[in-house]
């Protein structure tokens, strides 16, 4: 028998068979977009992390007042606010509101989002039409008008936005859990299931929802930069973090009375707040091609 060459071993080595997590990974990264989202996603997982461990809120909201209005310097990278507040720091730190509320809301959705559509589409009949019409109910209103109308009844407070932006993000789970659900109760391993005695809820736990957590995945992720975006709307127009807690929404919001003589006062925490919602973007649709079973490549 011939011994194989080196062309053979790396054309083996090329089309070894790799574990399904290998495999979407190698998809992930031959996706352009979504390597340059998780790029800006480390970035901002950077800034939450010196937010928390090397900026004070007192670093944050105490100012120089001689060094007041300063344009963008090496001292300032971000330039200066009407109280020689840095603008810098205060980005930074506001990155910890802004991802507490994206992860925060989203947990809130996931947790019961995910709960009524499984038992929407497990069960079907009227409990399906019950939590569908509520669903509806949601979507049918704007989800800025519905925060609004949400924390002008609880008050201004991180709790309540996040709770706020939880709930405005409820149809997207339901809706994509019960397609899932829908898919999967009539296959064979759940009626397996059922045949072994599981009780219901183990089976839509244990075996349904695994095997359907890829369209779930991508939801997490196209969501959540809607999620921050709602929430700095909300804080812009005042319903949200209210200043002098530097959430971006509120930046932008103090800044607009400065737009002429000082706009980098709204460029920076836009840019950011951009940067965020492209980013998760950009890898949701990264996942969501890696995640699809009839792409290959």
């Amino acid at each position: 028998m011939k011994r194989k060459n080196g062309s053979d071993e790396l054309v083996t080595r090329k089309y070894a068979k790799r574990s399904q997590f290998g495999e979407i990974f190698r998809r992930l990264m031959k996706n352009k977009g979504a390597v340059i989202g998780l790029a800006i996603i480390a970035v901002i997982i950077l800034c939450f992390v010196a937010s928390v461990f090397f900026i004070s809120y007192g670093m944050a909201t105490e100012g120089v007042v001689r060094d007041r209005l300063s344009p963008p310097s090496l001292k300032y990278p971000f330039g200066t606010d009407n109280m020689g507040r840095s603008l810098f720091l205060r980005v930074l730190y506001g990155s910890r509101y802004s991802l507490a509320i994206g992860f925060g809301g989203s947990l809130i959705a996931i947790l019961i989002g995910v709960t009524l559509g499984a038992i929407a589409g497990y069960y079907g009949g009227i409990s399906e039409t019950f939590v569908m019409r509520f669903a509806d109910i949601l979507s049918s209103i704007p989800a800025i008008l519905l925060g609004m109308i949400i924390l002008s009844t609880m008050g201004s407070s991180l709790k309540n936005l996040i709770i706020t932006v939880g709930i405005t993000s409820l149809p997207a789970y339901i809706r994509m859990t019960r397609a899932s659900v829908l898919s999967l109760r009539n296959l064979e391993f759940v009626e397996a299931a059922h045949a072994i005695g599981l009780p219901t809820p183990r089976i839509i736990l244990t075996q349904i929802l695994p095997n359907g957590l890829s369209p779930l995945i991508i939801t997490f992720t196209m969501n959540f930069g809607l999620i921050i975006l709602m929430s700095s709307g909300l804080s812009f127009l005042g319903f949200g973090i209210t200043m002098p807690r530097p959430e971006w929404g509120a930046l932008i919001s103090f800044g607009k009375e400065y737009m002429r003589n000082a706009p980098y006062l709204l460029t920076f925490p836009g840019v950011f707040i951009m940067a965020t919602v492209l980013a998760f973007n950009m890898l949701g649709d990264g996942l969501r091609d890696a995640l699809d079973p009839k792409l290959k490549g």
